[in-house]
């Protein structure tokens, strides 16, 4: 296919505060001091399948691994890391306030860390790129974690008065926020599977929070309209491509009723209040009843298997919503670099192929611009996500040739 993107098509990479920050003071960094030895002890049971299990153990097994601590040091590092994404030929960013900065105590605001983010914010303008601002990414303030969470439905009047204040603060600079990211992994992990925080293994719950979570992103919509009815916001959802495990009758209507609750049941129920969506993208997933073992393709550092004409598959059902749809995550766990190019060559035809057929996608962020601390099921610092290296003893940035590879489809130099 000899396809040229938009002119106005946004590129660019995603991170999240509590990921690249360090130093943050949350109910994710109490919950990983808490359960970092016993981390450390099931890591062959969790990972040990995987090829790459003897150069990763050592790490695996090291607490410290599950511990966030300074992360990547992106809140003291931001003007040298936006740096490095101008000059990879970024024209667009998408990162994510933590509220337990914001709000550390309940109704007290701290103004300090508000400048913080009105800085990272201009500093991304003053290199011409686009900041895509995500309210929520998984993490509370003790506070709210004290209170059950988003158990509990006072945290969305406490969501919704910082969102307020913070939309309020920084609407100047800010065309794009996206007010949850991935609620149904978030709930999936945290509450049916209890494989991070909070740790919880109860479907009722995981129903209240889910419905909790919606309404936040509901009610979010309207207020943030409410401050500045010129900006977009969307939500960044987990979306997956669903095939059968095999022939076995049952199979397709799992899969369906696993796709529809899946990718789609949030979506539904939010209706108009959307004015964009997000889609997270990684692989496929093999439904069904246990049958013969299925044969994948080639799969990442994590075993996923990498699948990029699920994106185009998955940007094609979202095409019913008719809204913009831009690619808030995709990428690679790949430690030696060998596979990312590819996988982002590859993802970006398909994305290219869907948009050719008419689908309205307007951007795709890379996951990830820097490694970092990987959040689902608290997997720690051994997964390596970044088109940028992180030496986590000397905090060293070196930007992969990878990262040169995505730039030269940017720059229209290597036709999809």
């Amino acid at each position: 296919m000899n396809f040229q993107f938009p002119k106005n098509f946004y590129w660019g990479s995603a991170t999240s505060a509590h990921q690249v920050e360090g130093g943050n003071h949350n109910d994710w960094s109490e919950w990983e001091k808490e359960n970092a030895k016993r981390l450390a002890r099931e890591a062959e049971g969790r990972f040990g399948y995987l090829s790459n299990w003897t150069k990763i153990k050592i790490e695996a097994q090291n607490p410290q691994n599950y511990i966030s601590g300074r992360a990547c040091d992106h809140y003291n590092r931001y003007e040298e890391d936006f740096d490095i994404v101008k000059s990879l030929g970024h024209n667009a960013h998408r990162f994510s306030i933590e509220w337990s900065r914001i709000e550390p105590e309940e109704g007290k605001f701290n103004e300090k860390e508000i400048e913080h983010y009105r800085n990272v914010i201009k500093a991304l303008r003053a290199r011409g790129i686009e900041p895509f601002v995500t309210l929520w990414h998984w993490t509370q303030p003790i506070w709210i974690a004290d209170i059950g969470g988003w158990e509990n439905k006072k945290t969305i009047d406490h969501f919704l008065r910082y969102i307020e204040k913070i939309v309020g603060e920084l609407k100047e600079n800010v065309k794009f926020w996206i007010v949850l990211n991935e609620p149904n992994i978030y709930t999936g992990f945290g509450f049916v599977k209890g494989s991070h925080p909070p740790g919880r293994r109860n479907i009722f719950k995981a129903l209240k929070v889910y419905l909790n979570l919606l309404k936040t992103q509901k009610r979010s919509y309207e207020i943030i309209h409410k401050i500045d009815q010129d900006v977009e916001v969307g939500i960044a959802n987990s979306f997956m491509h669903f095939e059968e495990k095999n022939n076995f009758f049952l199979n397709k209507s799992i899969k369906n009723i696993v796709n529809y609750f899946w990718n789609f049941w949030f979506l539904n129920k939010i209706g108009k209040e959307l004015d964009f969506i997000g889609c997270n993208y990684y692989s496929r997933q093999l439904v069904g009843i246990i049958g013969k073992k299925v044969g994948l393709g080639e799969v990442s550092d994590l075993g996923w298997e990498i699948f990029p004409r699920g994106i185009y598959l998955v940007i094609k059902k979202l095409k019913k919503y008719k809204k913009p749809i831009y690619i808030t995550e995709s990428g690679i766990a790949d430690a030696n670099d060998e596979k990312r190019a590819k996988f982002i060559k590859d993802h970006l035809f398909w994305v290219g192929m869907a948009i050719k057929e008419g689908s309205d996608v307007r951007g795709y962020f890379h996951w990830s611009l820097l490694d970092n601390f990987e959040f689902p099921e608290a997997r720690g610092f051994w997964p390596r996500f970044g088109l940028v290296e992180i030496n986590y003893e000397t905090m060293e940035r070196k930007i992969r040739s990878s990262a040169w590879e995505y730039k030269k489809i940017i720059d229209g130099k290597d036709l999809l």
